[in-house]
């Protein structure tokens, strides 16, 4: 069996989010809409991702907060439904994600006679977040260790390294599979499974045990009989 090249270790990070306010609000749909065209990216980000770092006593009706507002502040039935629909990891990039949500909002704005507005105790926030980063001094030299590990990473851990990496890499997808691709053609096999994992419509405990599972059954399939 032929050596494995000398990889550089896996170096295990953990992150939190700083919420920054960016001064923009709206109290009711076209306000949303006309902040939506210009309000930087980070702040949809926020929006749609945010809330998985966000703690929460319960679980959260809608996984973004847009779809949440429109719900419980704009009373929207509707529209808070299809907005609760959109998947942000389906978009190459967030100014895909943003036309998405302006057309939405921009069809619902042409079936409505009349605007609804939210209290002002209730108006929609725009927020960006800035990613505050931090080394768990963790390191992992091999596929197998990643495997074990997984299930006792932290949750800043699992954000930090299969979501935020996405808009962070160039290549547009999660460390962990970045990482896999310095072995080669190794574990291919592999790293097309992490790809079939939607991060989005699940908790980032439901995603580390999901992508627990990846690793383990890749493995435990390995081994000889």
């Amino acid at each position: 069996m032929a050596a494995r090249p000398s990889i550089e270790p896996f170096v295990v990070k953990d992150c939190a989010l700083a919420a920054i306010a960016t001064g923009r609000r709206a109290q009711n749909l076209r306000e949303l809409r006309d902040h939506l065209q210009a309000v930087h990216p980070g702040s949809i980000y926020y929006h749609f991702w945010g809330g998985l770092l966000r703690p929460h006593f319960d679980d959260p009706e809608y996984n973004n907060d847009f779809a949440s507002w429109a719900r419980h502040a704009l009373h929207d039935t509707r529209l808070a439904e299809h907005l609760g629909i959109i998947d942000p990891a389906e978009f190459g990039d967030l100014e895909g994600l943003r036309q998405e949500l302006l057309d939405s909002i921009e069809q619902r704005l042409d079936e409505t006679e009349f605007l609804t507005w939210a209290r002002r105790d209730q108006q929609f926030h725009f927020i960006r977040a800035q990613t505050v980063v931090f080394d768990t001094h963790k390191r992992v030299t091999q596929p197998e260790e990643l495997a074990a590990a997984l299930l006792s990473l932290s949750l800043g851990s699992i954000y930090y390294h299969f979501i935020d990496a996405r808009r962070r890499a160039p290549q547009g997808f999660d460390d962990l599979r970045a990482w896999l691709d310095r072995f080669g053609e190794e574990y291919a096999t592999l790293r097309d499974r992490l790809a079939g994992v939607d991060p989005y419509f699940v908790t980032l405990r439901e995603l580390r045990a999901k992508l627990a599972t990846v690793f383990s059954d890749y493995f435990h399939a390995e081994e000889p009989a």
